[in-house]
């Protein structure tokens, strides 16, 4: 399976950025994946198109330089998407990802990337946000330029951008900043209306509003990113809790049950603590989960084989019974005892398997069909 063939949107409407699948550090499914690589795919040609269409516009106004940082830190964060969805199209492989690649994908959508101006902060999904925060940044820069739309219009764009950074501040600090910068935008507006010439205040004000509103959605991305990645390792560690006392349960049944059982210890989820509120500690969480995960399915395949084993024996020895009295077998009394060494061998308390299973297979072989010998003592 390969995803769909990706096609940049008609110019002035850009496609939808894509919905992430999954969580981190599971197994996303494959049909997940497949939508979620196309939809990735069209986004990104959807808006390199746009990032040249922005670059040749801000390379004809009549202040390049003024475009220059932001477009090049726009490119740089597609650039890192790109880079990351590369690595995600090689790990699915056409569609040949197995469990462990399709869990090392989520760790690719969910995890931090690895390079680029800042890029590094946030996760593939944060950085799509982030990408179309500065093209849409970007656009209303361009059609506010003084070649293209009067002053006021350009004063009502920064106080529009104000009020949605109002709207994401939620730290002390950043209702601080926000206020700060909402005051330099009412001094900007009262020497206007003075008529005082304000372009280079009002073209400085909104390069600070623009970064503010751009750091405010990357916070607020990742805050949301955090509390579910947090709410993720809670379910997981509630499940594993769960599945704890079941795993300890059948321990001790097979000590109880099986002679030499396996010499292996059922973790204690409760020594992980409680999951942890930075974003780098959540992430070294989720790897110990995991790492606990594999022990449980370690622990229970260990426990539960000889058990398993042993009710296999049971009923191999009640077919070979069976077989035995329909050949005639049985009547033999070495047969006879051979059945009653296997029976009490399986029934034991403790069970020796490796006896056990010894003495099924030596039962098998004293019940097998004796050769019929023909004229002259020929077998047949």
């Amino acid at each position: 399976m390969v995803p769909p063939t990706a096609a940049a949107s008609p110019a002035g409407r850009l496609v939808d950025p894509p919905q992430a699948p999954g969580h981190l550090g599971e197994a996303i499914p494959a049909t997940d994946l497949l939508a979620y690589l196309g939809a990735l795919e069209r986004w990104a040609a959807d808006r390199r198109a746009e990032l040249d269409r922005l670059d040749a516009t801000a390379r004809a106004s009549s202040t390049p330089d003024a475009f220059t940082s932001d477009v090049v830190l726009a490119m740089t964060m597609w650039q890192s998407i790109r880079d990351r969805l590369d690595r995600l199209v090689a790990v699915w492989d056409s569609g040949r990802a197995d469990a462990v690649a399709r869990e090392q994908m989520s760790q690719l959508i969910w995890g931090r990337l690895d390079a680029g101006r800042g890029s590094a902060l946030v996760s593939l999904v944060e950085a799509v946000t982030l990408c179309d925060a500065m093209i849409d940044q970007l656009r209303d820069r361009l059609a506010l330029d003084p070649d293209a739309a009067d002053q006021a219009a350009r004063v009502r764009a920064v106080r529009a951008a104000l009020v949605r950074c109002e709207d994401l501040a939620d730290a002390p600090e950043q209702r601080e900043a926000v206020a700060a910068l909402r005051a330099r935008e009412e001094k900007v507006t009262a020497q206007a209306q003075r008529g005082a010439d304000v372009g280079g205040p009002l073209a400085e004000l909104e390069v600070a509003v623009a970064r503010a509103e751009r750091d405010l959605i990357v916070d607020v991305s990742q805050r949301r990113t955090l509390a579910r990645q947090r709410a993720d390792a809670q379910a997981a560690v509630d499940a594993l809790e769960t599945r704890e006392p079941t795993l300890r349960d059948l321990a001790e049944r097979c000590r109880r049950e099986v002679v030499e059982p396996p010499n292996l210890a059922v973790p204690d989820v409760s020594r992980l603590g409680a999951v942890p509120a930075t974003r780098d500690e959540v992430e070294a969480f989720v790897q110990r989960l995991r790492n606990v995960a594999r022990a449980f399915d370690a622990v229970a395949e260990a426990y539960s084989a000889p058990l398993r084993e042993r009710a296999e024996l049971r009923y191999r020895l009640d077919r070979l019974r069976a077989a035995g009295d329909a050949n005639g077998r049985s009547a033999s009394p070495t047969v006879r005892s051979g059945y009653d060494e296997a029976r009490v061998a399986v029934e034991a308390t403790p069970c020796d398997v490796v006896l056990a299973r010894f003495l099924v297979e030596q039962y098998e072989f004293l019940t097998r069909d004796l050769p019929v010998h023909g004229p002259k003592g020929a077998a047949r």
